[in-house]
């Protein structure tokens, strides 16, 4: 038996291009909330497919998440999404990453700020008792281009106000903003666009960021965190590491 097969408990479609699935945790699989993991199948010629996958779920849960991107043609996702439940995946386990709280200074607001399926890691972090307890506030935010690709993000923080475990710990600290670029919803428009205008501070009626008090995770396509990491490098916010931490982190692995 292959140790690294691990069983698929559960897949759920959110449009054609977007789905979410949850696997067998292994046991004695340890990793900090934020972090990825390598998964993949196995191709015709029994060879591994594999690409980094943020882990969904909070590092107490027993069960591991992965929501992903369909890319027409990808060489993994094209046949991942025809997963079901009971069929095997590979999983490697050696988790890591740079969207941790070890990676960043200690400070008063986290702003999370993803696109697309770059709110996967998010999805950890806002479960997470940590976060709330080294951050007075904690500001989320999700881009998409259409209303129906902000379904599982809006799931994932309804589960966090009705988790028995974690609710009494988000008290008012989180704060969820979601925005899409195509179709008409109560915030249109790119999120860097919003914060260049204002219209992001306004909406919320916050402060703008300050790299004294603020710290930031970034989690997208490689376009948006690299105009968002410059935006930040504006405002004179250092990168962090875990060997380093910072005002800010950018995630560096991608699905295809």
């Amino acid at each position: 038996m292959n140790q690294n097969l691990h069983k698929v408990l559960s897949v759920k479609h959110w449009t054609k291009n977007l789905f979410s699935f949850k696997v067998q945790r292994p046991l004695g699989f340890k990793f900090k909330s934020g972090e990825f993991v390598m998964l993949g199948l196995y191709n015709e010629n029994q060879k591994p497919i594999l690409r980094a996958y943020s882990i969904c779920s909070p590092s107490w849960s027993e069960e591991l998440e992965f929501y992903s991107i369909i890319v027409e043609n990808g060489p993994l996702t094209s046949k991942l999404k025809n997963i079901r439940v009971d069929d095997e995946i590979i999983l490697m386990t050696k988790s890591t990453g740079t969207l941790i709280l070890d990676a960043l200074k200690t400070g008063e607001r986290l702003f999370l700020f993803s696109t697309g399926t770059g709110f996967a890691p998010f999805a950890s972090l806002i479960r997470d008792p940590e976060t709330y307890e080294k951050f007075n506030k904690v500001f989320l935010t999700h881009t998409c281009r259409n209303n129906n690709e902000l379904g599982y993000s809006s799931q994932i923080v309804n589960e966090c106000y009705n988790n028995e475990l974690i609710k009494d710990f988000l008290n008012d600290k989180l704060v969820f903003y979601q925005t899409t670029t195509r179709e008409v919803s109560t915030f249109n428009g790119r999120i860097t666009d919003r914060i260049n205008n204002n219209s992001f501070y306004n909406d919320l009626k916050i402060k703008k960021i300050n790299s004294n008090t603020d710290r930031v995770m970034i989690c997208g396509s490689l376009e948006f965190n690299n105009e968002f990491k410059n935006l930040l490098l504006d405002l004179n916010f250092e990168e962090g590491a875990t060997n380093k931490p910072g005002n800010f982190v950018v995630e560096k692995a991608f699905v295809g």
